[in-house]
């Protein structure tokens, strides 16, 4: 095994290796890297295979990866410090400072990175789709970005563990994913594709003589089920726009107006929009992710349940469409994914799939027994002892002695207004007392939701001889973070770039300013977990909701008392606490914030913690001026 040679000039991207069955890499997000870096022909990172066992067979990889793709093999124990916290896969810097983990945030960063390395490839930052915003939004918050990065992968590797039995379920996952490509598609020009499609079907509608065909009035009901996935011709205008991006075309000619009667034409009238690739009309880089984990469920069906390939029309439709994207086929090739012939489907589904609602909190959509406003809600708590009640701030008057300070850790150094900076220091003042108070020498610190890293960089400066980690999903204000912090010359510092979830890293106190809605929640759970401290400071109260992780209410105290739709009133009236509003309403806010702190409080003094809400001083340093302090018993 070959070492990691340092250089400045390269980045390093580690992939899990456990074992490779008939052309497949697990886990599949290797094999999705893989492919990714094969489609934009990217040579400028330093690939490495990451063992998860030292027992595993790397003698077949030669058989399944092309000689263009060059990659080294190394333990875990090989890896980097700040690699060694992270899920992979992951990109590293020289020197081992900043670290990017997770699918979608690797990726994103091959794309951008082949793109600087060779601007005439506007075709890959075209993977970014509009506004560049192609799987960035984090899978915590983003049902589609967690079905595509998360679901999905890991469902095909269990379909495929399992494919040895003989009936392997169906994975829920691809039933939604097949009813995805049936919902009509939303891009930024909606309208008026849609008004070419329909002087498309009125064009198609008349006979040779120049004359409409005779035809019966329909219901709208009718022509939904009679609209274009039956009628090839209403179908062309989907794919010349999605492949006139892929493929070099002529300068388009001027655009015509329409006639008036497609002009006048309701939008309720007008045909919808099919789905020629995963998010819509143009491949992307969901169609990267996808591509792999389809190919391989769609070998087993074809291979042992082909009776049930007529279940997924549209997804057959998808696989067979992607063939044609230039330079797919050969990237495939040379990650060992080699395109199955589909049969003809005799029969198209139109089922509509069941059990795949959306809505984390359908089922109090009619409750009977509540009663809208905040005060009802509150009223109720009071009645079973529960009141806003926060605990005494442990030094109200202590402050940083900010002029002391190298101005690159002061919050001033950042992109906003004097007033706001003063704001931040003030907020700052709060949690570094509470912090630093907690800190012992050789502790890790992590900065969740580190933003521009205002509260890691001044912990990381103020506590030399502890670890801090500063853990965020925007790029740019990483970027700025670490920017900053090379000024100050600190040497006790990491920034990843990652979803929460993919930082593994054992530490002891973890903070967080202003983490918005159930970001505060995942902060908090992530701490429990580690048997970590934590503070932190709740944001965007009206945007906490039911998630894949988390019901609310979450104590059991307040489940006892509050439905789910009640203790949404409480959230909802908890973003009520802005200086503009009346002082009336901002206490109600600030009453509502307090109980819906209650609850995340009660719920980790249940799993063994001491738990305190505390009001910011001086209140008027954020709308948003709560902090809970958590200390494991």
């Amino acid at each position: 095994m070959k070492g990691i040679k340092k250089s400045l000039a390269e980045e390093y991207l580690f992939l899990d290796f456990s074992h490779q069955i008939e052309g497949c890499i697990f886990p599949l997000h290797t094999s999705v890297t893989l492919f990714l870096l094969s489609y934009c022909d990217c040579k400028i990172f330093k690939v490495y295979l990451v063992l998860k066992r030292e027992s595993t067979d790397v003698s077949l990889l030669k058989n399944v990866l092309s000689q263009d793709v060059e990659v080294q093999i190394i333990s875990k124990q090989e890896l980097p410090p700040i690699v060694q916290n992270c899920c992979l896969p992951a990109v590293v810097e020289r020197p081992d400072s900043f670290c990017r983990a997770g699918l979608a945030v690797v990726l994103r960063h091959i794309i951008q990175k082949s793109y600087e390395a060779d601007p005439s490839k506007k075709e890959v930052l075209e993977l970014l789709g509009f506004k560049k915003t192609c799987l960035k939004a984090c899978a915590e918050v983003s049902q589609w970005t967690r079905l595509c990065e998360l679901t999905i992968p890991l469902a095909i590797e269990n379909f495929l563990k399992e494919s040895s039995e003989q009936h392997p379920s169906i994975p829920a996952e691809i039933l939604q994913l097949e009813k995805k490509l049936s919902e009509p598609v939303r891009v930024h020009n909606d309208d008026k594709l849609r008004r070419q499609k329909l002087r498309q079907q009125k064009a198609a509608r008349v006979g040779p003589s120049g004359f409409k065909e005779k035809t019966k009035t329909k219901s709208k009901a009718q022509r939904q089920e009679t609209s274009d996935a039956s009628d090839p011709l209403s179908k062309s205008l989907e794919l010349e726009v999605a492949f006139s991006k892929l493929t070099v075309q002529e300068e388009p000619a001027a655009p015509t107006r329409e006639p008036a009667h497609i002009r006048k034409a309701k939008a309720s009238d007008l045909p919808p929009l099919e789905h020629v690739f995963a998010e819509g009309l143009y491949f992307t880089l969901t169609d990267i992710v996808l591509l792999p984990c389809v190919h391989h469920f769609l070998l087993i069906i074809c291979k042992k349940l082909s009776e049930r390939l007529t279940e997924f029309p549209l997804l057959a439709a998808w696989y067979q469409r992607i063939q044609e994207v230039p330079r797919v086929k050969t990237a495939a090739s040379q990650c060992g994914i080699q395109f199955c012939p589909l049969p003809e489907l005799l029969t198209t589904s139109n089922e509509q799939h069941t059990g795949l609602n959306e809505d984390p909190g359908g089922e109090e959509q009619n409750d009977p027994s509540f009663i809208g406003g905040p005060r009802p809600t509150m009223t109720k708590l009071m009645e079973k002892g529960i009141e806003v009640m926060f605990s005494p701030h442990p030094c109200p008057t202590w402050t940083i002695d900010w002029n002391s300070l190298p101005a690159a850790v002061s919050p001033k150094e950042g992109k906003m207004s004097s007033d706001r900076a003063l704001r931040k220091q003030q907020q700052l003042n709060n949690l570094v007392y509470v912090v630093t108070n907690q800190a012992k020498p050789g502790d890790r610190i992590v900065d969740f939701c580190s933003g521009g890293g205002h509260l890691g960089i001044m912990l990381a400066h103020m506590l030399p001889l502890c670890q801090v980690t500063l853990i965020e999903n925007k790029e740019l204000s990483l970027i700025r973070a670490k920017k900053r912090s090379d000024e100050l010359g600190l040497s006790n510092i990491w920034f990843i770039q990652a979803n929460m979830e993919y930082f593994t890293g054992m530490f002891n106190i973890g903070v967080a300013l202003h983490a918005c809605g159930v970001a505060t929640d995942m902060v908090i759970e992530h701490c429990i977990q580690t048997r970590a401290a934590f503070v932190t400071c709740p944001c965007c109260y009206g945007f906490i909701q039911n998630t894949s992780k988390f019901n609310f209410p979450k104590s059991e105290q307040f489940k006892k008392t509050l439905s789910y739709k009640e203790h949404m009133i409480l959230c909802r009236f908890a973003d009520q606490t802005a200086v503009q509003l009346p002082p009336q309403r901002r206490l109600i806010g600030k009453q509502c914030m307090c109980l819906v702190d209650l609850d995340r409080a009660r719920a980790a003094e249940e799993r063994g913690y001491s738990v305190q809400v505390i009001s910011m001083e001086p209140e008027s340093c954020s709308p948003k001026n709560n902090m809970i302090v958590g200390v494991p018993i």
